[in-house]
């Protein structure tokens, strides 16, 4: 009888350590994700708002190369929103005209990828 309950006094000391551990590591990884702060957009002007929409061709994939895309005109500064349409083969993206211009999208587009990759064409704004 004693063999038993040493063994589940060990086997409950054993499982409180480790599940204490696995606490503090999520507590850490809570703290480092807290401490984060999401950059906060500027407000743009509405007569400074302006839309381009385009064409993107060289894209396989909508997690990988739209999604890839859409995130960097989208951390852009002075752009409000992009989104990519990989389906349609389109992108159109809202932005400050004060700040960017759609020859710089265009650039911005290309160089996602190797630079010969992605191509834009059909540019409207």
């Amino acid at each position: 009888m004693t063999i038993s309950k040493s063994f589940a006094t060990i086997a409950l000391a054993g499982l409180l350590f480790v599940s204490c551990k696995n606490n503090t590591e999520a507590s850490k990884e809570t703290a480092k994700t807290e401490t984060v702060a999401p950059k906060v957009k500027k407000e743009i002007a509405a007569e400074n708002l302006q839309t381009a929409s385009f064409k993107v061709e060289g894209m396989t994939c909508a997690m990988g190369c739209a999604q890839t895309i859409q995130d960097e005109l989208s951390a852009l500064d002075g752009v409000q929103t992009a989104t990519i349409d990989f389906d349609k083969k389109l992108g159109t993206v809202t932005f400050d005209k004060t700040v960017q211009n759609p020859e710089a999208i265009t650039k911005i587009v290309q160089a996602t990828g190797d630079g010969k990759t992605y191509k834009v064409s059909d540019m409207k704004s």
